[in-house]
């Protein structure tokens, strides 16, 4: 089962949830099913086979993938 982010239109609040395809979602705090599915990203990481950190990671050169500097390095 994947794991969804809500936010409560009731009281405002933020919570995760295991859902399945016939779970009902209910605010844990107020219990309220006005939720909205918020949008989230995962998370993920590369592992290298000699344990060295990507030249990016190191503060010399770049990768080849343009975005080095911005804050959405495309190696994370």
């Amino acid at each position: 089962m994947p794991i969804f982010e809500y936010r409560c239109s009731a009281c405002g609040g933020d919570f995760e949830m295991l859902v399945g395809s016939d779970t009902e979602v209910n605010c844990p705090e107020c219990g309220s099913s006005r939720v909205d599915k918020k949008f989230s990203i995962f998370a993920s990481h590369i592992a290298h086979s000699d344990g060295a950190a990507p030249a990016c990671h190191t503060g010399t050169g770049g990768c080849d993938l343009g975005k080095c500097g911005s804050g959405l390095c495309g190696i994370e």
